[in-house]
Formats: structure tokens, sequence, C-alpha cells
């Protein structure tokens, strides 16, 4: 960031959770030195400039005088420069109040003057005087939503002018650089994850030398942590009930933005209709175009029934890792916790396997064999047989018209059945995906969770116990910070899921 009203560099470190952002206030563009300065300050100060802004995760706030001719603003001269896409440079224009009377800046608030890629933003800030009767920012961003929306020049543009505003623009800009890194940043999580999980594996702890005794510990370390899985799931610890609002809002959510007034439209339907025909038009109803439209239909909610059973594995993740924290008598043995997540995690996916073929199923049975009695029971529509005998009047009357046999009352008439029946299998299906969830994964992480594991334990030799009750004292706490850092990165996957599933939404 530079300004031409800074003699010097102020550095403001903004540290958060997710990413550290530097904000820095670089000085203005010097033309030639003044008094008491080398005379080599005209490129220190630009080469000082460059080496922030030419870094391509830098954004540039270009700040203009709105006083000044902006094809002289030295701003936007070097950020033409190091960014002549104009993607991450945002240009801010200063001093619109201070303005000759009868002049304004609309020309470059505009973009006719200088356009770029990210919109022009006005600001108005305090004035020397605001700032000796020491007006506080919450006064002054009032009086700059004040003059931008009594402005008779601005007042149109009010909506996209002022700090607030700016503040929203580059907040929105930096989640959509975020998001667009998140493939990156996913794989390497799931990199160090992997690496993390690796040195625990290695790491050897002994407990007591009988192996019967080892045994014993290990399975009722497992009995433990099974204990308090369950409790989450049935209520007597938090968690379980996400899964509810799994079924209860985002499944009714998902259904209610898939796109079936443009699959349904008119246009579509004849389209649909049409070709199912083939050759001949059909003499009544359009048996096989009502086959094709509900059989195609159907299948979008594939999307939302894999979104359910996904976001379910989920919530069983996230509940498998809080229990193995929260299971006291683990927190002792990190290799042991590791080998319970990974058994788990790798029988959740079965389950997640399981989920997910029920569930699809479910939404092929449906379209592969439609509800007969649902469209014997229906009206006809009087108004197709209408349009077919106008159709073949007009026709014969003139023969250059083509032949439009069926009017589109009778493909409305078609839509609104095939719509009806996708809405009453729609409410079907909001009551059986949840339950095959439910069925295949819910049910089954409580019955069987560790079952593999336990066979895994069954198959060891007994001098291999102790790999998974080690404690040596040299390697705790080593084996300590890793587990620290496995379980940060672990979160940080799953919260990145969690809003990768929203945003496919």
């Amino acid at each position: 960031v530079f300004s031409s009203h800074f003699g010097l560099i102020i550095v403001l470190r903004l540290f958060f959770a997710v990413v550290n952002l530097t904000l820095i206030d670089l000085p203005g563009l010097t033309k030639v030195a003044v008094e008491g300065q080398p005379e080599s300050i005209v490129q220190d100060i630009e080469n000082m400039v460059l080496s922030y802004v030419d870094k391509p995760n830098c954004i540039i706030l270009a700040i203009s005088p709105a006083n000044q001719d902006i094809a002289t603003s030295d701003a936007i001269k070097l950020a033409k420069e190091v960014d002549p896409t104009g993607e991450r440079t945002f240009g801010v224009l200063t001093k619109l109040d201070l303005m000759d009377k009868g002049t304004n800046a609309l020309d470059v608030l505009e973009g006719r003057a200088y356009r770029l890629q990210n919109p022009w933003v006005g600001i108005v800030n305090r004035s020397q005087a605001d700032i000796n009767r020491k007006v506080d920012m919450i006064a002054a961003r009032e009086k700059e939503r004040e003059y931008f929306e009594s402005s008779p020049d601005y007042a149109h543009l009010a909506s996209r002018m002022g700090s607030e505003y700016l503040a929203k623009l580059l907040s929105e800009h930096l989640e959509s650089v975020i998001k667009a890194r998140i493939p990156s940043i996913t794989a390497v999580i799931n990199k160090t994850i992997d690496e993390l999980e690796s040195e625990l594996d290695t790491i050897g702890r002994a407990v007591a030398s009988d192996p019967g005794a080892q045994l014993y510990t290990i399975l009722d370390l497992c009995r433990a942590f099974d204990r308090v899985f369950k409790e989450h799931l049935d209520g007597g610890r938090s968690g379980g009930d996400r899964i509810y609002r799994v079924f209860d809002h985002k499944l009714p959510a998902a259904f209610k933005k898939l796109p079936f007034d443009r699959y349904l439209s008119v246009e579509n339907v004849k389209k649909v209709v049409s070709e199912a025909d083939g050759y001949q038009p059909h003499l009544i109803a359009p048996e096989q175009g009502y086959r094709r439209l509900i059989g195609t239909g159907l299948t979008y909610f594939r999307g939302p029934a894999e979104a359910t059973v996904d976001a379910v594995h989920v919530v069983l993740k996230d509940l498998v890792r809080k229990s193995i924290g929260e299971t006291e008598q683990l927190r002792r043995f990190p290799t042991l916790q590791a080998s319970i997540a990974t058994a788990a995690n790798e029988a959740l996916e079965g389950f997640r396997e399981d989920g997910r073929s029920t569930a699809l199923r479910l939404v092929e049975m449906e379209a592969t064999y439609p509800t007969v009695d649902f469209f014997r029971n229906r009206p006809q529509d009087p108004a197709a047989d209408a349009s077919t005998k106008g159709g073949a009047k007009n026709h014969s009357a003139d023969s250059s018209v083509p032949l439009d046999r069926y009017g589109d009352g009778h493909y409305r008439n078609i839509a609104s059945n095939v719509s009806q029946y996708i809405r009453m299998v729609g409410d079907e299906l909001l009551k059986t995906i949840p339950k095959a969830a439910v069925h295949c994964q819910v049910r089954e992480a409580k019955r069987s969770l560790l079952n593999h594991f336990y066979v895994q334990i069954g198959k060891k030799e007994a001098g291999e116990f102790g790999h998974l009750l080690d404690e040596d004292p040299a390697m705790m706490e080593r084996r300590q910070q890793c587990w620290k850092r496995l379980e940060l990165y672990k979160s940080a996957r799953d919260e990145i899921d969690s809003v990768a599933w929203s945003s496919s939404r």
C-alpha cells in the first residue's frame, strides 16, 4: 500500500487464526531531493516501494488525490508496471471534498478517465481540524456517508463509495483469493497430515512387559473411546445434533435450489418430448416424453443425496476427533490415538460409501419406475386438443406456416404434471435419504466403528502390543507436539471440507 501523505514507513502487522496479513503504508514517490535528503532519495524510495508492490500476493491500494490530474498519479503509474492486468490493484480517490467548486471526479470514479479491473472507490477522510477536535472514526465514517448521500455529484454512487465499502471490497477480494487457493492449501495439509501420522507410527512406547496386560489395556482404552463417541451421538455430549441439522436444514435447502424451473420450461419440455417421439408425434399422451422428463429430472436429486451423506460423514469424523481428545485415558498414548483415529476414519469411509450407494439407489429406483397411478388419475389438458385442431386449420389455410401440432398450453400441462410428480418424489426422498444415512452410517458407526481395528489387533504378534503403548520419556515431548500439530491440521482439513460442501450448494 503506498500513499503520498506519509514520509515514513509505518508497518502494522495483523495476526489472524487463518492467514497472516501485513498492512504497509508506503511513502509517495518523490521527484527531487530536498534539503537534508541524499541525492539517491528518489531512486531509494522507488526501489523500496517496488520491493513490496511487485510481490504477486500483494494487494495494491493506488491512492490518488481527486484534486490532481489522474494522468500524473505516481501510484497508478507504478501499479500499472507491476500489475498490468489490474487483478490486484484497487484505485482509491481521496480529497473529493477539496475539489474546486463546479468540478467533480466522476470521470475517474466511473472509469472513463482511467479504467481499472476493480472499481474505483472514493473516500473522504478526517480533516486536520477534525483530528484536532478529536473526532472519532465512527463519527468520521458517518460524516463520510452523509457527504456522498447528500452530494449532487456522487449521490448515485453513494452505495459504493466510502471507507466502509472499500473495506468490504477488499474483504471480498481476499475471500475470493483464499477460495481459489483452497485446493493447494488442502494438498499441503494432507501431505503434512500424512507426514505427521507417519512420524507418530514410528514412535515406540512401552507400558507393561506382559503381552496379555498390554492387550487388555488397549481394548479397555478402545472401549472408553467407544463410550465417549456414543455419548456424542446419543445426546450425552454435544455434537450429534449436527446430524439432525443436516437432515432438517441443509437437505431441504439443497432441494429448493435445484433448477427444476429451468429444466421444466416450455422450451425444454418441447425439446425433450419431440426427441422422445422420434419421427412420429405422439397421439394423446407423450408416454416416452413423460418418462424421459421424469427420469432425467429425478437425477437432480443425486447431488443433494450425496452431499447429505458426505455432510454426515464430516460430522462423524469430527466426533471421532473430539471423542479421542475427550477420552482422558488415551491422552498418554498418542500412537494408540492415531491408530484408533485411522481405523475409525477408514471405517467411516466404508460407511459413507454404503450410505452413498443406498441413497443413490433410492433416487434411481424412483427414476426407473415412476408411480403410474399418479398420472392415470390426473385429468388431461383440454387445451391440447384445441390447440391441435387450431394448428391444423391454420396449416391448411396457409401451407407456408410451419405445422406446430401442439401449442404451448399442451407443454405447460406436461411440465405441470411432471413438476408435481417430482415434487411428490422429492417429499418422499426428504424422508428416505436421512433414513439411508442413519441406517448405513450412524447406526453402523455405533455398532462396528472399531470392529476392523479389533481384527487387526487380534492378528498382531504379542511383541507388537508394546508399540501402541510405548511411554518412552525421551519421546513424550516430541510425540505430544506432533500430536497437537496433527490435531490442528485435521481440524483445518475438516473446516475446509465443511466450507467446500456449503459452497457447492
